[in-house]
């Protein structure tokens, strides 16, 4: 196990500052507050990364919200971009979502194929809308159309850590987000 310094040495520059973070999460909580207006939103986080952005974004939001989370697993079993994708969940939802409004609440999103499943899978429940919101965003890495309502930062094909961004489950809690040296 790497010592603290050690693993210290792998923040790069910053990407991110706290007053940028700060600023698009309140930006995005005024247009989620603006477009529920007098209806209850039932928030759903993607566990682990996208925690830190969910309980900053729920603070934003002045309509009532509610909270739950779903783990998954998702592996490719080939490298190559069309080969074999499974996800699997790991923790479920704990709450019934049929005949509710629901933002689904994410870190980063990619190539969309895991949350293109969950999204596929929360449908079935039959909610009365559901919603995509990401912190990070890379769309031209997209592989299947996957519509995202609210937006953060569109970002390159680097690897982050900080703000719930990790490196071997460390370096979430940094403020800030910063570009991983490896």
């Amino acid at each position: 196990m790497a010592q603290t310094g050690d693993i210290r040495q792998l923040i790069g520059e910053t990407y991110l500052d706290e007053d940028a973070i700060a600023a698009k999460v309140a930006e995005l909580g005024r247009r989620i507050s603006a477009d529920y207006q007098g209806r209850e939103l039932l928030l759903i986080s993607i566990l682990k990364g996208a925690v830190i952005f969910l309980a900053d974004l729920a603070r934003e939001i002045t309509v009532p919200v509610a909270l739950d989370f779903i783990a998954i697993s998702s592996y490719r079993r080939d490298r190559r971009e069309n080969e074999s994708y499974t996800v699997r969940f790991l923790k479920d939802l704990d709450q019934d979502i049929e005949g509710r409004d629901v933002l689904i609440v994410e870190d980063v999103i990619d190539t969309g194929l895991t949350l293109n499943y969950i999204t596929r899978n929360l449908r079935l429940r039959q909610p009365a809308s559901l919603e995509i919101a990401t912190l990070l965003d890379r769309p031209y890495r997209r592989l299947v159309d996957l519509p995202v309502k609210y937006q953060g930062f569109q970002v390159p094909d680097e690897f982050f850590v900080g703000y719930g961004f990790d490196h071997q489950q460390r370096l979430r809690n940094l403020p800030r987000i910063a570009r991983l040296n490896i």
